[in-house]
């Protein structure tokens, strides 16, 4: 009796040790369960961050250089990016979602410049093609991942200084397991089809921070059951390093 007295009225440190286990194995906050949950979509998330804080004070100093994004963006330029998206389902084409679809995405990208610049006035600018793997994880309508990769082909603004909008078309093939567990798709394998405009902000002439949207269609072309497709806005943000 004397022992469950001080348990209930000041606490045995044991038993509250107890308590918060079972909870934190009850609630999903277990630490076998946190390390289990480290994708590597996440894993791309904070590599991207490190990478920001090391390279920060390595590039500010470069920053007050004068120069135009037609300085670096040559033919044959080289570009290495690395992006994280944000993909959110959408209606556009008339159809209604069956639920709410969200995912985190990571695209990492390497490019080549294939063109000098094509003079047009302010829409004067160069052809680039792109190499762009991705891993994503779905949170919406449940867990889920993909993998793949699209050829993307770019068509760089060179007229705005520093900076350089750009539009992407590419296509590309993608799996995940998504489905069949949707309404909209009954196979695991599919492609993928997108466009959409974006930016580069050139810090430095070798460094550029880039954030871009792309309209984004899945669709598996009427190779299974079911082929309503998923389409969605891909909200992106990143950098790339440019060479030589």
């Amino acid at each position: 009796m004397l022992v469950s007295f001080f348990e209930g009225k000041i606490g045995c440190p044991f038993a509250h040790q107890g308590y918060l286990a079972q909870n934190m194995w009850l609630h999903g906050s277990h630490p076998k369960q946190r390390i289990s949950s480290f994708t590597p979509v996440r894993f791309g998330f904070l590599v991207l961050l490190s990478l920001a804080f090391y390279l920060l004070p390595t590039i500010l100093p470069a920053a007050l250089a004068e120069f135009e994004a037609r300085d670096t963006l040559k033919k044959g330029t080289i570009e290495l990016g690395l992006l994280a998206g944000y993909w959110k389902e959408n209606s556009l084409d008339g159809t209604k979602p069956s639920s709410d679809q969200r995912a985190i995405f990571v695209l990492p990208q390497i490019g080549i410049v294939l063109t000098d610049e094509l003079k047009a006035g302010w829409l004067s600018g160069n052809v680039e093609v792109l190499a762009e793997p991705l891993g994503a994880h779905y949170s919406k309508p449940f867990s889920a991942s993909a993998f793949g990769g699209s050829l993307v082909l770019r068509y760089n603004l060179l007229s705005f200084g520093r900076w350089m909008p750009f539009w992407d078309v590419g296509a590309g093939m993608l799996w995940t397991d998504l489905a069949p567990r949707i309404p909209e798709q009954s196979t695991k394998f599919n492609f993928v089809l997108e466009t959409g405009p974006g930016i580069h902000v050139f810090v430095t002439q070798k460094f550029a921070l880039t954030t871009s949207v792309r309209y984004h269609h899945i669709s598996n072309a009427n190779t299974g059951d079911r082929n309503v497709g998923l389409n969605a806005w891909l909200f992106s943000g990143g950098f790339s390093f440019f060479f030589p």
